[in-house]
């Protein structure tokens, strides 16, 4: 894997920094790869401003900030009007679709958009959210193998909540891999949406 810049943001309780965990530990423990993250959120446990910041790569990370991402990942408007201006050209951006409305993004991003919400309340769990978001991410980056990071989320999380966290990854994984496909083909359509 190429040094790769990722920033993945949101509001708390939404996962976003196991998020970074899991695909980090994919990288460097399950890859052989390297991998820095770093992380802020507000005072609020729940519910205020979020992010990760992640660098891999397939060498030693010598500086563990993003400069500008190449991937870039909101589960949260706040998170999208703040960041989304740092994506790098022809970069990837994946947004929570249900919670992010994309406006004023140059037409070469390639942007994504998955109701990670919605597909985790139907395994019966808002919490697994951030584990179907990263199968999304697995599938439509190819940045991480899907046996690595599924390896990852199994990981991560307690014992009782692993097998849950294994279907959110697997759901994501095949939403993304539909939308890589081309299909739905509204995603383009939705994620230009004019103010």
């Amino acid at each position: 894997m190429r040094l790769t810049e990722i920033r993945i943001a949101g509001f708390g309780g939404q996962g976003v920094i196991l998020s970074a965990v899991v695909l980090g530990k994919a990288a460097s423990i399950y890859e052989n790869g390297f991998a820095t993250m770093t992380q802020n959120f507000g005072p609020e446990a729940r519910g205020g401003a979020c992010s990760a910041q992640l660098v891999v790569s397939d060498s030693p990370v010598l500086y563990p900030y993003t400069i500008q991402p190449d991937i870039m990942v909101i589960m949260s408007q706040e998170a999208y009007n703040r960041f989304a201006h740092e994506l790098k050209p022809g970069g990837t951006l994946i947004i929570e679709e249900d919670l992010v409305r994309v406006s004023n993004l140059n037409r070469d991003k390639k942007v994504y958009a998955v109701p990670a919400t919605r597909l985790a309340e139907e395994l019966g769990k808002r919490m697994v959210l951030n584990s179907v978001m990263v199968g999304f991410f697995t599938a439509v980056t190819k940045l991480l193998s899907a046996d690595a990071v599924r390896k990852a989320v199994a990981d991560s999380v307690p014992p009782s909540f692993r097998e849950l966290n294994i279907k959110a990854f697997d759901k994501g994984f095949e939403y993304g891999q539909t939308a890589k496909a081309g299909a739905p083909p509204e995603l383009e359509e939705v994620a230009y949406e004019k103010e």
